[in-house]
């Protein structure tokens, strides 16, 4: 898509949430989001809108204090007064991140807090309102933002449904659900039960409510977008670029190992597999952990650069801009070793900025380049945790330039021996997507891209 049409389409998406939310009526307004669809600067538009239209002031509600931090940043750099507020755990590095920007003010009361235009703090901060020995009474507001609404469980978004009147809820529904680790059962088939996503208990509860679609993912590459749509969404989006548009450019050649044959494959088609021989392994494969730091330090040692419409003359590929993604915390520290020895042995040395973690974790961050330790590579079984939609697209959906995923052969005959596994309860909504098909459509497009190791 054309960058001029790109911006016209998204500029059109923000000004029909903004029209939707003169409407008296409507009382809530749901703004659903690809990955990379840039809902922080939506986020920013609408209230720049709001506060034009004469709302005195516009509260915030996030998930976490980092997303807290950058967007009350990002709004006191639209000039607009905002204030950070903050529990006593988080103020010490709030107030360091707000030092020294102009406009944006960090207090643990609300009563510090007045004069500002926009107020921004976690769910959890926003529910410490209706504390009765914390605060004189809770305040109450017209219009609230909810960030990240389909990462907000509902039972914090019933905590704090009273302090306002009407809502806009922004968020990325194919991403993983809220999560808890206490034990669901009891709350299971419960409609608008405490863990079902603050998004759906809205879109339950306010069926007429308007569904705008924000129609661009400025992070995914045109070479992404199909699939990550087909397999994931419902919803209908684009790539900001064209194929074109961004290139990974391989100084050296390929050496003939699998791992640089991935690399190439990646590079010129955005996507590779590399595939190891069926085995049933312990969850920390070895066999798995050497192919995937394989993969990551061929990048660097083929000296990988980007250019893209940021900048088209091209930048090496730094660590920092590599994510290596996993399901479970086991893999990641096994990853994480491996890559020190490899350091302590001559491997590149971009290998010590390279971002190891937990799809939980990559959840709304980007980098170039993603290489993806597929959930189900070495498993003798495909348990709902394997199979969840909302993993496989946050790992697969990282990255402005290719990724690599890698697993063992299998897969296939893994998934057919073990169809979705998930109940199904009478008036509730269907899970969508289902994480069996999506995990089918997944592996059906690798197979076109496979290199065996």
């Amino acid at each position: 898509m054309p960058k001029s049409s790109a911006i016209a389409a998204s500029a059109a998406a923000t000004q029909a949430i903004t029209n939707a939310l003169r409407r008296a009526d409507n009382r809530v307004v749901i703004a659903k989001a690809p990955p990379g669809a840039g809902k922080t600067t939506t986020m920013r538009r609408v209230t720049r809108s709001l506060l034009d239209d004469g709302l005195p002031v516009v509260p915030i509600v996030v998930q976490t204090n980092a997303q807290a931090d950058d967007l009350a940043t990002a709004l006191a750099a639209d000039g607009i007064r905002t204030g950070r507020f903050v529990s006593q755990g988080g103020e010490s590095e709030a107030r360091g991140r707000a030092s020294g920007v102009a406009g944006l003010v960090v207090d643990r009361q609300l009563a510090g807090l007045q004069g500002c235009e926009a107020i921004v703090a976690p769910a959890d901060k926003w529910v410490y309102c209706n504390n009765p020995r914390a605060t004189a009474g809770p305040p109450h507001y017209e219009l609230a933002l909810i960030d990240e609404a389909y990462q907000m469980r509902g039972d914090n978004l019933f905590r704090v449904a009273n302090l306002f009147d009407r809502s806009l809820a922004v968020g990325d529904p194919g991403q993983l659900d809220p999560f808890t680790i206490a034990d669901t059962r009891r709350f299971e088939g419960v409609l608008l039960g405490p863990l079902e996503t603050a998004a759906g208990t809205l879109e339950m509860s306010y069926p007429d409510a308007p569904v705008i679609e924000l129609p661009v993912s400025w992070r995914l590459p045109a070479s992404a977008v199909d699939l990550v749509r087909q397999a994931f969404y419902e919803l209908d989006f684009t790539s900001a670029t064209d194929d074109d548009e961004r290139e990974l450019h391989l100084d050296r050649l390929d050496l003939g190992s699998p791992a640089d044959a991935a690399v190439t494959t990646m590079a010129r088609t955005g996507w590779a597999y590399l595939e190891l021989p069926a085995a049933f392994t312990t969850r920390t494969d070895t066999g798995m952990v050497a192919a995937v730091a394989d993969a990551t330090a061929a990048l660097f040692r083929r000296n990988a650069e980007t250019r893209c419409e940021r900048n088209q003359t091209g930048v090496p590929l730094e660590g920092a801009r590599v994510a290596v993604g996993a399901a479970h915390t086991d893999q990641v520290a096994a990853l994480k070793r491996e890559f020190r020895q490899r350091l302590a042995h001559g491997g590149p040395a971009q290998l010590e900025h390279v971002i190891v973690d937990t799809a939980n974790r990559l959840q709304g961050r980007e980098f170039d380049v993603t290489v993806v330790w597929h959930p189900l590579a070495g498993r003798r079984d495909a348990t709902a945790f394997h199979l969840e939609a909302g993993r496989l697209c946050v790992l697969l959906s990282r990255h402005r330039h290719g990724c690599i995923v890698v697993g063992r052969e299998g897969m296939a005959d893994l998934l057919d021996a073990h169809p979705t596994e998930s109940n199904v309860f009478l008036n509730l909504p269907a899970d969508c997507p289902d994480g069996w098909e999506a995990n089918h459509a997944v592996l059906t497009h690798l197979m076109r891209h496979r290199i065996q190791a």
